[in-house]
């Protein structure tokens, strides 16, 4: 479980990363954001996928909200709530995030996601997944998105040093767009491909970074491409600074939204067990 006690966002795209760090690699990100996916539009599970063998139970909630009154009118409202059950070979995530933030009336940000999966570990290193997606984000016009998915993952290496995994999945996705000129309906199968890894040069350091690409089957020219990277320094044992990079290439974004969206944050990280 862990408690953010400051954060500076450089530039408000979505998804905030949250990590703790220990030797014995439990660690978390959040993002965040993402935000998501943060967030980005792609949501980001190795960042809450907490590494143990023991705890059944783990994960966070945040719930703020604020309205500032001076000669602009600002409101913004913030969700979330990650979970992680863990028993024998099962593992279940399931994520909630929420960002509204409005000035004057004039919508900043507004999106949420649902996300919930189930991975099966058949082996050290194999492992099969599942996954049930729902979303919206207004500022992309994306009116709605679901997505059903399956697949499999693969624990390519792992030490004291250095984690390393992969997974490739497919995935149904129905999307609903909402443009200046029309509505648009989306019906098609994508891979989502991603690869994450985790550094730990020294005890109180720790470099994680995962990518996602998912192409549609029918169109490679078709894709979006996702990427979250954090860099966290203990500080005390349980205070960390950290520093994240969100970022998202959308090759074909809907009409008048930009193809490339990032996010950078800074803050503190206070942890406990």
């Amino acid at each position: 479980m862990i408690l953010l006690v400051n954060n500076l966002e450089i530039y408000p795209v979505s998804n905030h990363l949250y990590l703790i760090i220990k030797k014995r690699i439990i660690f978390f990100i959040v993002f965040i954001s993402i935000q998501s996916v943060t967030n980005a539009q792609i949501v980001n599970v190795e960042s809450i996928r907490k590494v143990s063998d023991t705890s059944r139970w783990s994960g966070y909630a945040n719930l703020s909200f604020d309205l500032t009154k001076n000669k602009n009118r600002i409101f913004n409202f913030k969700n979330k709530v990650h979970i992680q059950y863990l028993y024998e070979k099962n593992l279940v995530l399931v994520v909630n995030d929420i960002n509204f933030k409005e000035s004057n009336n004039n919508k900043l940000v507004s999106k949420g996601t649902q996300h919930i999966r189930y991975n099966y570990r058949v082996s050290n290193r194999f492992a099969f997944e599942a996954f049930a997606q729902s979303q919206y984000d207004e500022i992309s016009a994306i009116e709605f998105r679901g997505l059903l998915g399956t697949g499999v993952r693969f624990k390519v290496s792992k030490s004291d040093d250095y984690n390393f995994f992969m997974g490739i999945l497919s995935m149904f996705e129905y999307e609903r767009i909402n443009n200046s000129l029309e509505d648009i309906i989306h019906r098609d199968f994508r891979n989502s491909t991603y690869v994450s890894f985790s550094l730990f040069p020294k005890n109180d350091i720790a470099i994680v970074s995962t990518t996602y690409c998912q192409p549609l089957y029918r169109d490679f020219e078709d894709y979006r491409l996702s990427n979250d990277t954090s860099v966290v320094i203990n500080i005390f044992k349980n205070l960390a600074f950290n520093i994240g990079l969100t970022y998202l290439y959308d090759a074909m974004p809907a009409l008048e939204v930009p193809k490339e969206q990032y996010k950078i944050t800074n803050g503190l990280t206070y942890s406990f067990n």
